[in-house]
């Protein structure tokens, strides 16, 4: 009996009591967080956060009066509500689980210490011993049974939260967008439960896509439309001999082409020298060399490429890539707005070469011979697959993030074979990778959730990495004396000096994009959101110097030539500006034609692949 009561006064002792407060007070504390977690989508269950019936109705009345500004800045203001709404669930799904997790701990490791505390009397009987640790062991078991089942349902309720919001959100912004090439209103509806979009280029917000869903609105509006540059017959190269492919030799939307004209008018004919219609459909853009213009276009079932005259417009020859051995038969997932053939080509004095949606890879020569075919395997992603790839020396690069896999990789342009690979930590991509200089050599830059991060463009060695953007990225880097830019919706804008480390300047949440890519000099950055606000900043600081509504959507990349600004929206009317701290528009010439990929330029002309049509514009 004195041996029992001995044991009773060591568990009643001051130290074991204050212990077994705080593990009942934090077990407590862990199952109202759970019960809070659980209460928070049933509510989201009943409520609707984004306003979807509202949004419904104003977009049915922007439709009957398009010209209604206040209506359209209503339904923005609508869907920045939906996204705060978005962030603030995700804030509360992030911090519950937190605080969960810290709950539990506390709680097992304050039984912990009471068990190691306890010290059962030696004298006690082998049944007395026997006993005593057999309702320690229940209780053990008791206690870990029932805070593994709250951390699975906070987990559980946690996602369903995160699905179920997205559901609400992307229904309340598609709507929105499906609307948007005739009301100029782009919102993006939600997307991944592992991204917060990014947007490419165009809304106040990137989303943060590895802890959250994303507010994209337009399932395939991840896709990084094209744009590419062009070489002239006889014009040098950059020393780095980097070739035409999106967005110009370095992927930096930089055209140096002269003598860009300013003013035509599709439906008059005014400086339009010619329109070709493009066989299959594509979002890709066109790429030049000589006199000879090349473009893709692909349905579920073929894929094809194309050779222009660029003097005339006339088809000179049409390339169908054949069935390749140990590809996929499978068709891929492709939204309407991505297509079969979004990525841009890429063109050296040896070749043309093409990356369609199911992963085929092909190499012609410049009348249009194959010269080998590969299958880079095929994509898994949700929009289609959309990066484009961009040529150095004799290496094809190719940025290929998808949901099962990552990697970034270099084969030579001759045979296709692989000359290096390198696998990435990151989540899948839509964005397209862009060269800048790193001493005599050059780096690739690729953009992924969660990392900007570099590669030794001989090797593929990874040079850096920086967590710096999240979601579904879209928009490509841009890069301007010696700071890389990234941006994409529902994340943010950044800036990232590079050097050894590479260091984050500044960042900006204001306006961010999804779809275009930005584009950038030594003192400017022009940031485009796809929802048609055009926004410049200082590239050094991010001092934001002004912001223009263009009042249309806007798929297209801008691009400098001549310290002018060329920017393509939805419609086809190209907005022309200063390159300057203040906006000077210098012309709004209208293609006539729905547009969605970046133009190509050349000395004096102007290559604009519309949705039926190639134009060339032109004195």
């Amino acid at each position: 009996m004195n041996e029992i009561s001995s044991h009773k006064e060591n568990e009643g002792a001051p130290g074991e009591k204050l212990l077994q407060r705080i593990a009942m007070i934090a077990g407590v504390f862990s199952f109202v967080v759970c019960i809070l977690m659980v209460a928070n989508y049933i509510q989201l269950k009943k409520a609707d956060p984004t306003n979807m019936q509202v949004i419904t109705a104003l977009v049915d009345r922007l439709n009957q009066n398009p010209g209604d500004t206040v209506l359209r800045e209503q339904i923005r203001t609508l869907d920045l509500l939906a996204r705060k709404a978005y962030f603030t669930s995700q804030w509360q799904v992030r911090m519950g689980g937190y605080l969960l997790l810290a709950g539990l701990a506390v709680m097992l490791i304050a039984l912990q210490w009471i068990r190691l505390r306890r010290k059962i009397n030696p004298q006690l009987s082998e049944e007395q011993d026997l006993n005593i640790f057999v309702v320690q062991k229940k209780a053990r078991i008791l206690i870990l049974s029932g805070g593994g089942l709250l951390l699975f349902l906070s987990l559980l309720f946690g996602f369903l939260t995160n699905r179920e919001l997205r559901q609400k959100t992307s229904d309340a912004t598609k709507i929105a967008a499906v609307q948007s090439d005739s009301t100029g209103v782009q919102t993006r509806p939600v997307d991944s439960l592992a991204a917060s979009v990014q947007g490419s280029g165009e809304d106040t917000t990137s989303a943060v896509a590895s802890n959250t869903t994303t507010l994209m609105a337009g399932v395939a509006e991840k896709t990084a439309f094209s744009q590419a540059g062009s070489a002239e017959a006889g014009q040098p190269l950059p020393a780095s001999e980097i070739y035409p492919t999106f967005r110009g030799p370095n992927g930096n939307g930089i055209a140096v082409q002269k003598n860009i004209p300013l003013d035509w008018d599709g439906p008059s004919g005014k400086n339009i020298l010619w329109k070709t219609a493009t066989p299959l459909p594509g979002n890709s853009s066109p790429v030049i060399w000589g006199d000879k213009i090349f473009l893709t276009g692909a349905s579920e079932t073929r894929r094809e490429v194309y050779c222009l005259d660029k003097n005339t417009g006339k088809i000179l020859w049409t390339a169908t890539v054949p069935k390749i051995p140990g590809a996929s038969s499978q068709v891929p997932k492709a939204s309407k707005e991505t297509g079969f053939a979004a990525p841009t080509a890429a063109v050296n004095a040896q070749g043309i070469y093409a990356v369609f949606a199911n992963g085929d890879l092909i190499a012609l020569d410049h009348n249009g011979k194959q010269l080998w075919v590969e299958s880079i395997g095929f994509p898994n992603n949700h929009y289609g697959h959309a990066s484009s790839p961009m040529i150095y020396n004799n290496m094809l690069i190719i940025q290929f993030d998808q949901h099962t896999s990552a990697k970034i990789f270099a084969v030579n342009t001759s045979n296709g074979k692989t000359i290096w690979s390198a696998n990435r930590p990151v989540k899948a991509s839509w964005s397209s990778p862009i060269l800048v200089p790193n001493g005599a050599s050059k780096e690739v830059i690729a953009a992924a959730e969660p990392y900007v991060a570099g590669y030794d463009v001989k090797t593929g060695a990874e040079l850096w990495k920086l967590e710096a953007i999240t979601g579904e990225v879209g928009p490509s880097a841009a890069y301007a004396n010696g700071i890389v830019f990234t941006v994409n919706d529902y994340s943010k804008l950044a800036a990232i000096k590079l050097g050894n480390p590479p260091v984050q300047l500044w960042e900006s949440d204001e306006y961010l994009s999804d779809i275009p890519s930005p584009v950038a000099t030594d003192k400017y950055l022009f940031v485009v959101t796809s929802y048609g606000v055009v926004a410049c900043y200082d590239a050094q600081n991010g001092t934001k110097f002004w912001e223009k509504e263009l009042n249309n959507s806007v798929f297209s990349s801008p691009v400098i030539a001549e310290s002018k600004v060329y920017l393509v929206d939805r419609t086809g009317i190209t907005h022309i500006f200063k390159v300057d701290k203040e906006y000077v528009s210098l012309g709004e010439p209208k293609l006539g034609e729905p547009v969605s990929c970046t133009p190509a330029f050349a000395n004096g002309r102007i290559f604009i692949r519309g949705e039926k049509n190639l134009y060339c514009i032109g004195k």
